[in-house]
């Protein structure tokens, strides 16, 4: 009589294929590159928020459109590699990082 492991068991004891090592691989990067852009939305939003805070006159607006820019940019970059990763709940990335309703409006996720 022979003996077979439960399917949910023998899952584990899959032998290692090429494909195999290519996924792991790719999950591994793309979780480095979400946490790279993930720090680079963070600068840019606390370069933005340092120089709301510092209150630049008018004559600066120039350098607030750059940096308003730059996070969009990077908040951009970062939603697209969360789409990536299947991570698609953007509303609460937008609280939790704090991005500014500028921010979402130049990406095009219009906030009001």
């Amino acid at each position: 009589m022979a003996v077979r492991l439960p399917q949910n068991l023998s899952t584990g004891l899959q032998r290692e294929t090429g494909w195999s090592v290519l996924d792991y691989e790719i999950r591994e990067q793309k979780a480095q590159t979400l946490g790279t852009l993930s720090s680079q939305v963070e600068q840019a939003l606390a370069a933005l928020r340092a120089f709301d805070a510092d209150g630049h006159g008018s004559d600066e607006e120039i350098r607030r459109h750059a940096l308003l820019d730059e996070a969009a940019d990077r908040v951009w970059a970062f939603m697209i590699q969360r789409e990536l990763c299947g991570l698609r709940n953007w509303d609460a990335v937008v609280k939790d990082y704090g991005i500014p309703r500028e921010v979402l409006n130049r990406v095009g996720q219009v906030r009001r």
